[in-house]
């Protein structure tokens, strides 16, 4: 049974950083494509970063070009999202997700 927990959320100013975590049980994250998403207040869902399986080859939404960072730790089955130089339109819930897989997300709040 495929469970995706995030953590690692909260608030922080502005130019701060954040690094949230996804703990995957049920498959192994390194063979999978694993994708961070957000979803700010009323605002569709938004693609932020993903990782590609095996080789583990990265792609970020312009959003978080330069300032984001998704990375995995096979050895304990976690998904990462490294954020710096937060900004208040980062404010949204972060979900971790691989195929229709999604867990239940951790809220990030940018403000001074």
């Amino acid at each position: 049974q495929v469970q995706l927990v995030e953590s690692g959320g909260g608030l922080v100013q502005p130019g701060g950083s954040l690094r949230l975590s996804c703990a995957a049980s049920g498959f192994t994250v390194s063979s999978v494509t694993m994708r961070w998403v957000r979803q700010a207040p009323g605002k569709d869902l938004e693609w932020v970063a993903f990782i590609n399986g095996g080789v583990g080859t990265t792609d970020y939404a312009d959003s978080a070009k330069g300032r984001f960072t998704i990375s995995r730790d096979n050895a304990k089955n976690t998904l990462f999202l490294q954020m710096n130089s937060l900004k208040p339109e980062d404010t949204a819930v972060y979900y971790c997700g691989t195929g229709a897989s999604r867990g239940q997300g951790t809220q990030v709040t940018v403000s001074s």
